[in-house]
């Protein structure tokens, strides 16, 4: 903010943070320090605009606790964390009650977003968005000279649609982990080989800051020569919302199935002692290198990976559009794609294709429809299936990918064997059926004979 012109006063609650701060990074710029909360407010200029990043929970609420005597009518109090939506839409209400407005903002780009220009998603009361967009639009990233931040919606739309952010990118994280396994397990890869695949994967349909990184990592080595990334234990932390975005789409119906399978990969690998122990005592196939053509499998898992990624932002953008249905947000889905084009972690040329898909089609209901996508998976498909195929036979998890085809295969059916479930459910609890031929009419079948005709009052796709 202080680079591109505006003045801010710094606050921390461990106030030698602030002096070191002033003395350090900030030595020599027109930042301002406070020494409590008081000493703050009383620096800013009306309406005062209130940025808290802090940790996601209490923390807030604490701190708007203690703001709130000391606002006037009319400020302004932003939160950049990775907030639950349904804690912004919360206070959102509560504030605007006591004549404040409430920004609940996501920010996604890590330190280097931070401190060069991250992705904004900002959210909330409409009526402050005035008095914060010439802020945020200067300060984050810009994709093609436009800002990579715009307003998203309603109370906790910022923060649902930043939710979102993350659990693709858990489902991104996963995915490129699973090549590397099958590339370092499979073929026999060293960390170099795999290093230079994935950069040359970045010159072309994949190029993205995570597979950037991942060739990063793979070719840095350690004091003693070594690839670092091989001496990391292999148990994967989380913050949670990737496990968010999965409850969400439970809640919701909408089978965001890569995204959870990315959320218990993280799970299954937390649990290293008894993995070791299971490793010894279960058996696999008796070979785990794959005999064909190498260079052919790693195009294949190419192929993979990136028609599996556009499965996930499918899946995204499906949760999207569920949850504004549901809670009235008018969101623009090819802008999200602009917001994550630059700055934030997902940033990707493939987020310029979803940005032309929803211009095209504002209505599309799921990215897979759009020709662009839909042919891509088209040509990627064969290779897709023989590397799912195989994980399965060398004993290689492919949790992401194979979640991804199942989903793929899953909503081109256009019969799947649910009828069944139905037929179940309504003999072992008179759930009632919908026949084929008549849909919105529900029956219930007397099957053993022995039953009664009386059936369940509620029924709910």
């Amino acid at each position: 903010m202080n680079d591109n012109g505006w003045v801010v006063c710094a606050y921390n609650r461990t106030t030698e943070k602030v002096d070191h701060f002033l003395e350090n990074e900030a030595k020599g710029t027109k930042v301002v320090g406070a020494h409590s909360l008081q000493e703050m407010v009383a620096k800013l200029k009306k309406p005062r605009r209130v940025m808290m990043l802090v940790k996601a929970g209490a923390a807030v609420d604490s701190f708007i606790e203690k703001l709130i005597p000391l606002l006037d009518k009319g400020d302004i109090i932003i939160d950049g964390g990775n907030s639950e939506y349904q804690d912004t839409q919360r206070r959102c209400h509560q504030l605007a009650e006591r004549g404040l407005f409430y920004i609940g903002s996501g920010v996604s780009g890590g330190e280097e977003g931070a401190r060069y220009g991250p992705s904004l998603m900002p959210g909330g009361h409409r009526e402050a968005w005035p008095y914060v967009k010439d802020i945020f639009q200067s300060i984050c990233a810009k994709s093609n000279d436009e800002p990579c931040c715009d307003w998203v919606g309603e109370d906790g739309a910022g923060h649902y649609v930043k939710m979102v952010h993350n659990g693709i990118e858990y489902g991104d994280m996963q995915l490129i982990c699973e090549a590397y396994h099958l590339m370092k397990s499979a073929l026999g890869m060293d960390t170099d080989d795999m290093s230079s695949v994935f950069n040359e994967w970045n010159k072309g349909e994949l190029d993205s800051f995570l597979i950037e990184i991942t060739a990063n990592i793979l070719k840095f080595k350690d004091s003693d020569g070594e690839p670092l990334v091989e001496k990391i234990r292999d148990a994967a932390g989380q913050k949670g919302t990737g496990k968010w975005t999965a409850i969400s789409g439970l809640d919701y119906g909408t089978p965001t199935t890569l995204i959870a399978e990315s959320v218990f990969a993280r799970c299954l690998s937390s649990l290293k002692d008894e993995r070791i122990k299971a490793s010894n005592v279960l058996e696999g196939p008796e070979g785990t290198t794959y005999n064909g053509d190498k260079k052919d499998f790693v195009e294949n898992i190419r192929k993979a990976l990136y028609a599996s990624k556009i499965v996930s932002y499918a899946q995204g953008f499906m949760l999207l559009r569920e949850a504004a249905a549901k809670f009235g947000w008018n969101l623009n889905y090819g802008g999200i794609a602009l917001m994550w084009r630059g700055g934030c972690i997902i940033r990707s040329v493939f987020l310029g294709k979803i940005k032309e898909a929803f211009d095209k089609n504002p209505h599309l209901t799921n990215l897979l429809l759009d020709d662009f996508f839909k042919n891509a998976v088209g040509r990627c498909q064969a290779g897709w299936r023989q590397v799912v195929a195989q994980g399965v036979l060398l004993g290689i998890p492919t949790p992401a990918l194979s979640s991804a085809l199942s989903f793929y295969d899953g909503y081109r059916s256009a019969k799947l064997p649910a009828n069944l479930i139905q037929a179940q459910r309504d003999y072992f609890g008179a759930h009632t059926y919908e026949l084929a031929e008549a849909p919105g009419k529900f029956h219930h079948t007397n099957w053993t004979g022995t039953g009664g005709n009386v059936s369940a009052s509620t029924y709910a796709v």
